[in-house]
C-alpha cells in the first residue's frame, strides 16, 4: 500500500492535467459533445435507405377497375405518391428526364382482358436509372405490391393459387429499417474518432509547446505517463458513446433489448485499444501536425473496413483477413448483438478476445515508445 497510493496519487494528478487541458477552452468543451450529438443526429436522418416519398406517374391505357385496384394498393402504402397521370410517351420521357419521378408505371390497354383470360398481363416499368440503388429498391416495392394484388385477384376471381408462399419474418429488426441496424454501431464507431484524435494529440500537443521535458524530469515512469494520459481519453469516449447511446435508445427510438453494464464493459474494452492505438501514433509523431494526419489516415480504413456500411463476410479474402487488426469490426458487432438481440457478454467472446489482444498489444508498444523515442 506504501507504494500503490502514492503510485495512484501520481497517476491522477497526471490525469487531471489531461482533463484542464482539455476543458479548460470553452471550444474544447463544446468539441467534446457537440459533434457526436450532431453526427448521431445526422447518420441517423440522413444515412437512410428505406423509401419513404417516392414520387410517381401514371399512362393508363387500360381504364379499368384492375388498374385501378393496383394504383389503390400502390397508392394506400405511403410510399409512393403518384404526382401525375400523362397521355403519351413523350410525357413520360420529360418527367423522367426532369427527375420529377422515379418512376412511371405504363398500363396497356388489354391489362383488365388478359387477367380474365387468365394470360400474363404486361405492366410496364419505367425507372429513372440514374440512382441505381433507389431504382431498385423501388421496383422491389412494385413487385411486391404487384404480388399481393396478384394473389387477390385470384382469391376473388376464381383463378389458380400459388403452389408455394414464403412468408418472410426478420428478427431482431422486423421493419428492416436501417437506423435499428446503423445507430448501435454508431455508438462505438463515433466515439472513435474522438478517442484516437485526442490520444494521437496528447503528447504531440506538449512536445510542441515545449512541456513534455518538463513532464519528464518528474517523478512519474514512462509507463505512469502512459497511464495517466489514457485514463482521461477513455472517460471522454465512454462519455461520447453514452450521448450516441441516449440519441439512438430516446430520440430516434430504437430498442435496446440487450443491458446497459455489458454494453459498458464491452465498450470500455474497445476504447482502451483504441487508447493504445492512439497512443503509439502520439509517440511516433513530432508535432501535432503529424499526429492529426496519422490519426486521419488511419480512421477513413478504419472505417471501411469495420463491417458498419459493408459486411465483412462481403469483402474480399485479404481484406477479411486486414480486419483482424481492426477493433472496430469486434466492436460494432458486439454493440449490435448486445443492443438488439439482447446477448450477454458470454456470447460475444469472440470479439471481446480480439479487442483484449490488440489492447495488450498496443498499449505496451506505446509504453515502449515512450522510452526509446521520447526518454
Amino acid at each position: 500500500m506504501e507504494i500503490v497510493i502514492p503510485l495512484l496519487r501520481r497517476i491522477a494528478n497526471l490525469c487531471r492535467k489531461e482533463f484542464l487541458a482539455v476543458l479548460k477552452d470553452p471550444r474544447s468543451r463544446a468539441i467534446l459533445i457537440v459533434p457526436a450529438l450532431v453526427q448521431s443526429m445526422l447518420f441517423g436522418y440522413a444515412a437512410t435507405y428505406e423509401l419513404s416519398n417516392v414520387p410517381y406517374a401514371v399512362l393508363d391505357r387500360s381504364h379499368s377497375a384492375a388498374s385501378a385496384e393496383l394504383l389503390a394498393k400502390l397508392d394506400g402504402g405511403g410510399i409512393f405518391h403518384r404526382i401525375a397521370s400523362v397521355q403519351s410517351q413523350s410525357q413520360v420521357e420529360t418527367l423522367i428526364d426532369t427527375q420529377k419521378v422515379l418512376l412511371v408505371l405504363h398500363f396497356p390497354p388489354d391489362f383488365e382482358r388478359a387477367l380474365y383470360e387468365g394470360r400474363a398481363a404486361p405492366l410496364q416499368l419505367i425507372l429513372d436509372g440514374r440512382n441505381s440503388n433507389t431504382a431498385g429498391s423501388a421496383a422491389s416495392h412494385v413487385g411486391a405490391v404487384a404480388g399481393d394484388f396478384n394473389r387477390s385477384w385470384r382469391e376473388r376471381h376464381g383463378g389458380a393459387a400459388p403452389p408455394l408462399q414464403v412468408e418472410t419474418r426478420a428478427w431482431y429488426n422486423p421493419n428492416l429499417e436501417t437506423r435499428w441496424n446503423l445507430m448501435p454501431g454508431l455508438i462505438a464507431a463515433l466515439s472513435m474518432l474522438q478517442t484516437l484524435l485526442l490520444t494521437a494529440l496528447s503528447v504531440a500537443r506538449e512536445r510542441e509547446q515545449g512541456t513534455f521535458d518538463q513532464l519528464l524530469v518528474t517523478p512519474l515512469t514512462p509507463a505512469e505517463i502512459m497511464a495517466g494520459k489514457a485514463l482521461p481519453p477513455v472517460c471522454i469516449g465512454l462519455l461520447q458513446s453514452t450521448i450516441i447511446l441516449l440519441v439512438t435508445r430516446y430520440w430516434f427510438g430504437v430498442p435496446m433489448a440487450g443491458s446497459a453494464p455489458a454494453i459498458y464493459m464491452g465498450l470500455t474494452l474497445f476504447t482502451i485499444a483504441c487508447v493504445g492505438v492512439g497512443l503509439s501514433i502520439s509517440a511516433l509523431s513530432a508535432n501535432m501536425q503529424q499526429a492529426m494526419l496519422y490519426t486521419f489516415v488511419l480512421v477513413m480504413p478504419m472505417m471501411l473496413l469495420s463491417g458498419l456500411t459493408t459486411p465483412v463476410r462481403n469483402m474480399p479474402q485479404l481484406l477479411q483477413w486486414l480486419t483482424m487488426a481492426n477493433p472496430l469490426r469486434f466492436a460494432i458487432d458486439m454493440v449490435q448483438r448486445i443492443y438488439l438481440e439482447g446477448v450477454g457478454l458470454g456470447t460475444v467472446w469472440p470479439d471481446l478476445v480480439p479487442l483484449l489482444i490488440i489492447a495488450t498489444l498496443t498499449l505496451p508498444l506505446a509504453a515502449w515508445l515512450f522510452r526509446n523515442r521520447l526518454v
